[in-house]
């Protein structure tokens, strides 16, 4: 039997030769890499003269994930991109184990944030981040670059990269038959109209957004999303020593009704921005508020790019159908509360293809719905139940100013920082103490309770 090799999460990695500031230096960890053995169902049949054909639609996260994973696994792939200076307005933050998982260079990071204030809407800033260990921290980059690197590395594994925009998909007549992919290819010989072209593929995974046209093609169904809106702010050098390795949270109905308001470091500038899902008309005035909420720390700045974009808020209906798959955006995937969307979306997308891999036996078998089901069983068991812990905490610390208050004030509390940041820099649910649990199950409740009367309090007043 034929096997592949994965690696899991291994610390810290090499560098590349990106030009990205290396603010600091980490000791890097190692562990043995892990052999992946691959076999397929005895009904698949055996493919001849050829090995399996997949399109990832989308070169994000997900897709470069995907593309690069099946290229390793033996399938001949095909990911179409349309934009591939593409700058998604995204925070940007990635959990530590992510650079290890997915063995990222550490230039591609443009910022190693150790401290965090989250800051309510009567502008009290707590400060998060003293329980991290020394080698500890949040990852920032920018889209940009870090979807050209996964890309470009599923290039270098033998992924054949189309610049292309994709149109629509002629699904296979017969349960082997092949998906005919038509799309828009931008080869620079035709200018900007560029040149129709059709691609014959066994099955495609669909990583191209919000807006997925994969989805719309298997009738995944519609979701909530969110509108997200970035300014990228290039400020004096003075201030952005204060953002060195500091991002800051803010929230409040003025910087957004359902969502939060953030300042991240990035390379040279901050990226300052919000969202919202229940009113998107006004999303430029948020984004005002949330300018207004730091302009002493980000004064004299200048607007170098503005970004905005649609952000899923739940998983679609369907997320698979016959020899089709949606991951990253395209399938929902960004969490409640925090919306992180990059480490999930990544994720994702190489274990699709790691389940498309297997039931192909490296590529020379046909794979069935059965065998990309693997895949949705597997994240559904691993990620779920975060997914839903935070869609709670969202309803109830989001819903009113009071209740953000007591968000704010339990954040303050060492016991919930460090099971914050070990769940979300390791994406494991950490293991609590059953005292330190009750505790903090009681000043949850103090705090709601304090800022119920708050509310009610505040109400009285506005009659």
């Amino acid at each position: 039997m034929t096997s592949i090799a994965f690696k899991p999460f291994t610390g810290l990695r090499r560098s590349s030769v990106l030009p990205c500031p290396n603010p600091t230096t980490t000791t890097t960890l190692s562990k043995p890499v892990v052999k992946f053995h691959v076999s397929a169902a005895r009904t698949s049949p055996k493919l001849s003269n050829r090995n399996l054909r997949v399109a990832v639609i989308g070169g994000g996260p997900a897709g470069g994930a995907a593309a690069e994973t099946l290229a390793k696994g033996g399938i001949e792939t095909f990911l179409i991109e349309r934009k591939l200076d593409n700058c998604k307005p995204c925070g940007g933050a990635i959990p530590l184990c992510m650079v290890g998982e997915f063995d990222l260079p550490l230039d591609i990071i443009d910022r190693r944030v150790t401290k965090m204030k989250m800051i309510s809407p009567s502008n009290i800033a707590v400060d998060i981040g003293q329980t991290l260990k020394p080698h500890e921290y949040i990852g920032m980059v920018r889209r940009e670059v870090l979807d050209a690197y996964l890309r470009d590395r599923a290039k270098d594994n033998g992924a054949n990269v189309i610049n292309g925009l994709f149109l629509k998909m002629d699904m296979p007549k017969s349960w082997d038959d092949p998906f005919v992919l038509h799309y828009t290819e931008y080869d620079g010989k035709q200018g900007a109209v560029g040149s129709k072209s059709t691609l014959e593929v066994d099955a495609v995974i669909g990583a191209d957004g919000a807006n997925s046209r994969v989805a719309k093609a298997i009738n995944a169904g519609d979701y909530d999303y969110a509108i997200a809106f970035q300014e990228r702010i290039k400020i004096p050098d003075d201030k952005m020593v204060y953002y060195e390795n500091l991002a800051e949270m803010y929230v409040g109905d003025d910087v957004s009704p359902d969502f939060y308001g953030w300042v991240f470091p990035k390379c040279d500038h901050v990226a300052v921005g919000t969202g919202t899902v229940t009113h998107k008309s006004d999303i430029k005035k948020f984004q005002l508020a949330t300018r207004n909420r730091a302009k002493d720390k980000i004064l004299g700045g200048k607007i170098i790019r503005v970004e905005a974009h649609p952000i899923p808020e739940h998983p679609r209906p369907r997320r698979l159908s016959g020899r089709v798959a949606l991951v990253g955006d395209a399938a929902g995937y960004v969490t409640k509360c925090s919306g992180e969307g990059i480490y999930f979306a990544a994720k994702s997308g190489r274990m699709c293809a790691e389940a498309i891999v297997e039931g192909s036996q490296n590529g020379k078998k046909m794979v069935d719905e059965g065998d990309l089901r693997k895949y949705l069983e597997k994240w559904d068991k691993t990620y779920w139940p975060t997914y839903k812990v935070l869609d709670v905490l969202q309803k109830v610390f989001y819903r009113s100013n009071p209740a953000r208050e007591a968000f704010v004030e339990m954040c303050a509390d060492e016991y919930v920082q460090k099971m914050t940041f070990d769940s979300y820099l390791y994406k494991t649910v950490a293991p609590g103490n059953p005292l330190e649990d009750l505790k903090l199950a009681v000043n949850t409740i103090g705090s709601l309770v304090r800022a119920n009367a708050l509310r009610k309090e505040m109400e009285r007043l506005n009659v």
